[in-house]
């Protein structure tokens, strides 16, 4: 599980084919804190730690994708030089500073507007129109691994479309600085709004 609190940002160096698909994620931790086996969240997606080691000063880990991850997630456009969102699995005692995340996108959407809204920025996002029920203002989302609140929802023919405010310290520390119309972005309903959906059905 992890909070949505991304802790930095990696950069892909390199990415090839075994049976899945094998990618090297460069980031600051130092190597021995990266355990083999543990969970990272890279820009929303949970992969496993399979490979770590060090080059010329820097840290690196190697996580594999399966053709579902890539065909489902952001994933599939990485190149080497992308940048991605890295947030650690939560331990026991640590503080849950974002939402309960589960690193298991559930769509990609589109950004489709951005612009400064005093300090912060502001951002549309169309979703697709099936998460539009568990999509609502000042719930919680995950965009690319970042926990953020929803200002505004409306539902389209074409999908649902929400906003969120950036503010300056999450637009330096993460990717969404780099947020531009026509990007594709991972997204993660809030786990609780998944359950209330499904009572709300069965009842």
């Amino acid at each position: 599980m992890f909070t949505g609190i991304v802790r930095e940002i990696g950069t892909v160096q390199d990415i090839h084919q075994t049976g899945d698909t094998r990618i090297r994620i460069a980031c600051t931790r130092p190597v021995e804190s990266i355990e083999i086996g543990a969970s990272i969240a890279c820009s929303g997606v949970c992969l496993t730690v399979i490979q770590t080691g060090t080059a010329e000063g820097a840290t690196w880990f190697d996580v594999d994708a399966s053709a579902e991850t890539r065909s489902k997630t952001t994933l599939g456009g990485w190149r080497a030089g992308s940048r991605v969102n890295l947030e650690p699995a939560m331990r026991v005692g640590d503080e849950l500073g974002g939402h309960i995340v589960s690193g298991h996108v559930d769509a990609v959407g589109e950004i489709i507007d951005v612009r400064p809204e005093g300090d912060s920025h502001r951002v549309d996002i169309r979703a697709p129109r099936a998460l539009g029920k568990f999509i609502a203002s000042k719930g919680s989302v995950t965009v690319d691994g970042v926990s953020l609140t929803v200002n505004t929802v409306e539902d389209q023919t074409e999908g649902t479309v929400f906003g969120i405010n950036v503010i300056p310290h999450t637009w330096a520390v993460t990717t969404l600085g780099d947020a531009a119309a026509g990007t594709g972005v991972n997204l993660e309903i809030d786990l609780l709004a998944r359950y209330v959906a499904r009572l709300a059905e069965a009842s």
